[in-house]
């Protein structure tokens, strides 16, 4: 029986091995998207960690293009969706039509049957649209008129939403955005990336990536990160953080008369599994406390309501993680 060093010992070996394609995606990736270097590890991290991204960011900042770029590198299919007041459930989902010839009826799969989903502006329509996507997220399955479908593996929904429009959309229910294991701001680029990114598409040279890495490694890789070692007390230092964010007072969080409602137990799972990702893609069998607080805040920010008095003061919920992280004890 081998004892917890050797185990951590083979962990390492076989994190370090995985590494190596998950840092070969991100380079390909990066062929195409420029800027976006932590927006694309977090899309990696929520991949390996069999998760979904919401993404938030004005119009033009390649959030299409970044999970385009990303499935032609896995060679995985791709659909995306766009959100409009006027979409069906059954535009996503699929339906069933009835055949004359045969009297029977036949099942039509919506692009919800895809390895990657952009849900384009998801804000956009109803909400009795957007839970259309819940049983897929969650189950990975989809029930068409009584007949359930499994879904094929990776599969991937990649939410957008355009912070600085409000007319003509639908807040998201809170129980579709908990389905999201990371919400991502994404912000514009830089001036000298900006330049970079004039030069890479607008002088004529055709940029292509090719598939690095196939969508059963992925699968692999997926199965693998569960075994990744979580010691106690870093579980601990998890449940102390997400345990703030209900009980603020229990742990002197000043910014805690703000919270309104804390986060779920997802916010739990999905810290622990994503710093199991962020360790493997680091080469690591093992989860660090600095894996935690590199997620954090894109596990907790679309997890944690705020009272209206943290909205009038302008309060946001970065602002209330800063506060908690500070607060607890790191193991």
């Amino acid at each position: 029986m081998r004892t917890m060093n050797e185990e951590i010992k083979v962990l390492n070996e076989k994190a370090e091995d995985y590494s190596e394609f998950l840092n070969r995606l991100k380079d390909e990736v990066g062929k195409v998207i420029v800027g976006q270097e932590d927006a694309i590890d977090k899309l990696i991290i929520a991949l390996i960690a069999n998760g979904h991204v919401f993404l938030e960011g004005v119009p033009g900042l390649a959030k299409t293009l970044m999970v385009k770029t990303m499935s032609d590198c896995i060679d995985c299919k791709f659909v995306r969706i766009q959100f409009t007041p006027d979409l069906l459930p059954s535009d996503i989902t699929g339906t069933k039509i009835y055949e004359h010839r045969s009297t029977t009826f036949r099942t039509i799969k919506g692009p919800i049957f895809s390895n990657f989903v952009l849900a384009d502006e998801i804000n956009r329509a109803p909400a009795k649209v957007q839970s259309a996507l819940l049983e897929a997220m969650q189950e990975r399955q989809v029930s068409i008129q009584g007949e359930t479908f499994p879904l094929e593996r990776p599969f991937f929904v990649l939410a957008t939403q355009n912070p600085i429009e409000s007319e003509g959309t639908y807040k998201l229910p809170e129980a579709q955005v908990d389905r999201f294991m990371f919400k991502l701001l994404i912000d514009y680029p830089g001036k000298n990336e900006e330049i970079i990114i004039m030069n890479r598409f607008t002088e004529g040279v055709q940029i292509s990536v090719s598939p690095v890495i196939t969508g059963d490694k992925l699968v692999e890789i997926q199965n693998f990160n569960r075994e990744i070692y979580a010691d106690r007390k870093i579980k601990e230092y998890v449940a102390n953080i997400v345990d703030a964010t209900r009980f603020p007072a229990n742990y002197n969080i000043e910014m805690g008369d703000y919270i309104e409602y804390g986060a779920s137990p997802r916010a739990s799972l999905r810290l622990i599994l994503g710093g199991k990702a962020r360790a493997m893609m680091n080469g690591r069998g093992y989860v660090l406390p600095e894996d935690i607080k590199a997620l954090a805040h894109d596990v907790l920010r679309h997890r944690i309501i705020l009272t209206y008095e943290a909205e009038a003061e302008e309060i946001t919920t970065d602002q209330v993680i800063d506060n908690i992280v500070s607060k607890i004890k790191v193991p």
